[in-house]
């Protein structure tokens, strides 16, 4: 997720789920072999268990970025084959290396062979119209055997030609079977499922067919859902959401983040109170750059006294 989960979007996810593995959004091979390293790789520890995913091509760069990911930390290196944009097809990478499944296999073969943390692969269940499943059976067996133990799944074609992002997204229809087929297929690997799940009875239903679920972009938008995830998933005791105790940890993170704009790191947290009484105040404060001068505690209780003010007028 391109210009979303950085950094500052994680820690506030850790805040509310203590057990879910957290990615970073992708960085290329050439922005970490010849970009400013610390700036893209730099984590609260607290974001630990974290993976980082990479986006390249050549098995030689994606070693060097593998032992950088490894070296700053990371838990886990997941090279992404799923990203249909065209500025990442220029760079011969994303969802177009799918049918290079022998390019990708020597790419994890190198990344496995330079670090010892897990090595995984995102990526689609096919490209463009090429709706059989011979496709991306043949693609896991084939990169399977150079390692990758694990496969995360979108499960929609990823057309190259014709659509954004955005209508990648949405347009070309989700399979789900196919995702479970591949799990049937390949008993001994897991296999994580991503794409158009939005709520828990949803991901109770993938469970029984898959190993995991990945959430995107609904937890983006309700992280609120994230809270419930440690005890509904993972088994921990209940822990209700404090919204209050939530947004006074990032405000006192935010002032720990010195020349950083706190609206860098506030826009993560739009959706914290998604459904409540005065949430569309409450957004609208955290969104008003005109405040920008002012301390994010102050902002904070213009904040909360909006959310007050809409109660009583309900």
């Amino acid at each position: 997720m391109m210009d979303w989960t950085d950094r500052h979007c994680r820690y506030f996810h850790r805040l509310l789920s203590k057990r879910a593995l957290l990615y970073t959004e992708m960085i290329t091979t050439d922005t970490l072999l010849h970009g400013h390293v610390p700036r893209h790789l730099d984590f609260n520890e607290s974001e630990h268990p974290l993976a980082l995913q990479i986006g390249g091509s050549e098995p030689a760069d994606l070693a060097r970025a593998a032992r950088l990911g490894e070296q700053w930390g990371y838990d886990e290196i997941n090279l992404n084959c799923g990203c249909p944009s065209e500025r990442v097809q220029r760079g011969a990478f994303g969802a177009c290396l799918m049918a290079e499944p022998a390019t990708v296999a020597d790419g994890v073969k190198a990344m496995r062979d330079a670090v010892s943390v897990p090595v995984t692969v995102k990526h689609r269940i096919g490209i463009d119209r090429v709706d059989s499943y011979d496709f991306v059976r043949d693609f896991v067996g084939q990169v399977s055997q150079a390692g990758c133990q694990t496969f995360i799944v979108h499960a929609r074609n990823a057309w190259l030609q014709g659509l954004s992002p955005k209508e990648n997204r949405e347009i070309p229809p989700l399979r789900y079977e196919l995702v479970h087929k591949l799990k049937r297929d390949f008993p001994d690997l897991v296999i994580v499922i991503n794409g158009g799940i939005t709520t828990e009875e949803q991901v109770h239903e993938q469970l029984v067919h898959v190993d995991g679920v990945m959430i995107g972009r609904e937890a983006y938008h309700h992280p609120g859902w994230l809270a419930s995830w440690d005890a509904r998933f993972f088994g921990d005791a209940d822990r209700p959401l404090n919204c209050e105790e939530v947004e006074e940890a990032m405000v006192r993170y935010m002032q720990a983040q010195v020349g950083l704009p706190w609206a860098m790191v506030a826009r993560h947290m739009l959706g914290l109170r998604s459904g409540q009484v005065g949430a569309r105040r409450w957004r609208r404060v955290w969104s008003d750059h005109r405040l920008k001068s002012l301390p994010p505690a102050q902002v904070a209780a213009l904040a909360a006294e909006q959310m007050k003010l809409a109660e009583e007028a309900v």
